[in-house]
């Protein structure tokens, strides 16, 4: 399988997500080497707390393929899901998940949490890490610092007016 071709897919996820002022993630559900289901993250605009990419590609991957089961199927995502999404894969059995870069502050995979690979619980994934690490962490670092920038500039804007 070819990982990179799946994250630059992912990529292009996240920067649509990115365009709608979403935290840039993208998602995309492979099976038999076919993108079943593509997918970015919407909880702004949804107004969901759970409309993560990874919920939303899984959703979708279910409907594709008519069972909840995602055994043969590989998720590649370009930030370490987060604990909600990594039960969510374990508990619909995505045999394995491709991640590009690590999520110190909140990441299930492996950084804070192992739920993923977890032995204890009913299934466990293979985990891929830092395919195209760099890229994707650059995605993330270029949106938090455009937001910081758009940010600085409403509270000069709101100090002004005073």
């Amino acid at each position: 399988m070819d990982h990179e071709h799946y994250m630059q897919l992912a990529l292009a996820e996240a920067r649509k997500a990115a365009e709608l002022g979403e935290i840039p993630i993208g998602a995309v559900l492979v099976h038999d080497g076919q993108v079943i289901a593509a997918a970015h993250n919407m909880r702004e605009t949804w107004q969901d707390g759970t409309a993560h990419a990874e919920i939303i590609v899984i959703r979708e991957g279910c409907k594709r393929l008519g069972r909840w089961r995602l055994s043969g199927c590989a998720l590649h995502v370009p930030v370490e899901p987060c604990p909600m999404c990594s039960g969510a894969i374990v508990n619909s059995r995505v045999d394995t998940v491709v991640y590009g870069c690590p999520d110190v502050k909140a990441g299930g995979a492996e950084s804070i949490f192992n739920i993923i690979t977890n032995p204890n619980l009913n299934h466990c994934a293979e985990v891929i890490a830092g395919v195209c690490e760099e890229e994707c962490a650059q995605v993330m670092k270029n949106f938090f610092k455009r937001r910081r920038q758009e940010n600085k500039a409403l509270k000069a804007g709101s100090c002004q007016k005073q």
